[in-house]
């Protein structure tokens, strides 16, 4: 029998640089719609949770998504970490995909290809962040829960309870990590949202593939910047 797989979704309002963020309209609906969307694209996967914060900021995020029907955990706004091993409680699953609400371009293609490799293989944690080679707003982190459980037993630090990953990360002589990189180094393309300048710039993509919102793949975006380079986003490092 095939391993069952959910993504957790982690999500605030509570954004420094730009508040609010993912419920701002793009093509008339909030930001976390498409995203949440897309994820559904997948054909591996057997459920999406989203993870917001117990605080009073994620209350409106908490009526919308009841709204549509998505099912949600709450916990603690700092110690993501928390978050996470709670939907675990909740929702039980073999392997976990971790993605965040700042990333509204996420790929369906690519996380079932992650699955599949993630699959085939005997390691606790899979990403494409290791090594980066996709545009930072790709990111996907693929793992086993007893993982995040073995994890809750060290001595972790705050900024592993915020980054959820990040104490596996740190510990390669307790956790087999493994990286998946992409064919062409894409690395240096920015589409992620942090600011305002980057919600334009997703909102200009979403507004080319109008109607096609749900549908549009790595490929077409790739030919999209090839037919208008100047519009793509470079990180600057």
């Amino acid at each position: 029998m095939s391993e069952s797989v959910k993504v957790v979704l982690q999500a605030r309002m509570s954004s420094t640089r730009l508040p609010g963020k993912v419920l701002r309209k793009i093509n008339n609906q909030p930001m976390i719609y498409w995203q949440i969307h897309r994820i559904l694209q997948s054909k591996k996967i057997k459920e999406l949770v989203v993870a917001i914060s117990d605080d009073s900021s994620d209350d409106v995020l908490a009526d919308y998504l009841n709204s549509i029907n998505q099912k949600i955990v709450r916990g603690s706004l700092h110690n993501v970490l928390d978050r996470f091993i709670k939907a675990e409680e909740i929702y039980k699953s073999q392997v976990t995909i971790r993605l965040t609400a700042d990333c509204p371009l996420v790929m369906p293609e690519l996380i079932d290809q992650f699955i599949g490799v993630f699959l085939n293989s005997k390691a606790d944690y899979l990403s494409n962040t290791i090594e980066p080679t996709y545009p930072d707003g790709l990111d996907i982190e693929i793992f086993r829960p007893r993982a995040l459980e073995q994890l809750s037993s060290f001595q972790i630090s705050d900024l592993e309870k915020e980054h959820v990953t990040l104490g596996i990360i740190n510990r390669k002589e307790k956790f087999k990590l493994m990286g998946f990189q992409n064919d062409l180094n894409l690395s240096h393309f920015r589409w992620t949202v942090d600011d305002k300048r980057d919600f334009e710039f997703v909102s200009m993509i979403y507004q080319n593939f109008k109607n096609q919102e749900l549908t549009f793949n790595l490929s077409d975006l790739l030919d999209f910047f090839r037919r208008f380079p100047g519009l793509n986003q470079i990180v600057y490092r």
